[in-house]
């Protein structure tokens, strides 16, 4: 299928490369606001730099759209596109309300196009063993269920743009923007959340709207207790990786971005130790912890991979917007908690 994208910073760089790399899918061309980023975006990656959004979207020649804008503003684009009758595939976090993601799944029904979006954590070889053991209920009764971001971002980060650390076009600080993906991947792993109670600070940066460290209670449907820790304000000199750690009355598994820290079950099985061995190894550098440019595209390849597969075969994609919406409300209540001193916030 041809792919256009829309957004031609460091996150439409990720996408040229995933679509070049991956089965199925082949660039035609990206727009952006500003025509001279577009057109060296373009030649970068060796594709079209059409004039405009619109004139983009009214090319025929293109099937899927993706859209890496500032995340308060991927609502515009992604109307348009669903509106010419485009598949669309957004960038974390799908939009920043849940009312947004709303009209959005609505309008993509209406159309009969698919709305899906880039859950990159949940697409590497460690994630496929760790959501195998949640699924086949090899943790007894899930008991712990937790994240855990605690990155490091300068005060440079969030001056590069005016759009950083703003409520209206970063929709949060490091929960919505840093922290979603491993959010999305503890949902992914441990089933819906019941309630919250949470506490956010911007303690070492200025002149941002938004939180840099966030600390969240989490009550799971399932009975499960946890935490979830998001932070851009902890420094280390190679950065902490991202862990997602779950534990039960017969389990242990304890993830490190790609790599497990603990896979520790009651009842062990022969795959076991071939998962210990290929996975088990050290994660003292986090991916992406320090310096968001360095992390890796192939994940945003399995996801495209799997969307265009799932529009071939007319069915929803296991990214599908749905799926996305989850972080997005979790996220929401967090916040909701915050501003309200702790209140417990009962999801829906």
């Amino acid at each position: 299928m041809n792919f256009g994208i829309i957004g031609t910073g460091m996150i439409g760089g990720f996408h040229a490369k995933a679509i070049a790399a991956m089965t199925g899918g082949e660039l035609i061309g990206a727009a952006d606001r500003v025509l001279e980023r577009t057109q060296a975006f373009a030649k970068q990656y060796n594709t079209k730099a059409y004039d405009s959004v619109e004139a983009m979207l009214a090319d025929p020649e293109i099937d899927i759209v993706t859209i890496g804008t500032p995340s308060g503003a991927h609502f515009d684009p992604a109307m348009a596109a669903i509106e010419a009758g485009k598949h669309v595939i957004i960038e974390k976090p799908l939009e920043v309300t849940i009312e947004r993601i709303d009209q959005m799944i609505g309008a993509a029904a209406a159309k009969g196009v698919t709305l899906a979006a880039v859950l990159n954590r949940r697409f590497h070889p460690g994630m496929d063993a760790f959501k195998k053991a949640a699924d086949s209920g090899r943790f007894g009764k899930l008991t712990s269920a937790s994240a855990y971001v605690k990155w490091h971002r300068d005060q440079a980060y969030y001056d590069s743009a005016a759009w950083r650390g703003t409520w209206a076009l970063d929709g949060g600080g490091a929960l919505m923007n840093q922290s979603i993906h491993t959010i999305d991947a503890l949902l992914y792993l441990a089933g819906s959340v019941k309630s919250v109670q949470a506490n956010t600070a911007c303690l070492a940066h200025t002149n941002i709207e938004v939180e840099d460290i966030a600390v969240a209670i989490v009550e799971f449907e399932s009975g499960a207790r946890g935490v979830i820790e998001g932070s851009t304000c902890t420094w280390s000199k190679d950065g902490h990786p991202a862990r997602v750690q779950l534990a039960g009355t017969e389990g242990s598994v304890f993830l490190a971005d790609e790599a497990f820290e603990i896979w520790d079950f009651m009842n062990e099985t022969d795959e076991d130790e071939t998962i210990r061995a290929q996975f088990m190894q050290s994660s003292d550098t986090g991916l992406g912890a320090n310096d968001p440019s360095a992390i890796s595209f192939y994940q945003h390849q399995r996801n495209f991979e799997e969307i265009v597969n799932a529009i071939q075969e007319g069915r929803e994609p296991t990214t599908g917007a749905g799926e996305a919406r989850k972080s997005v409300e979790l996220i929401q209540a967090i916040y909701k908690s915050a501003r309200n001193n702790g209140a417990k916030v009962e999801l829906s």
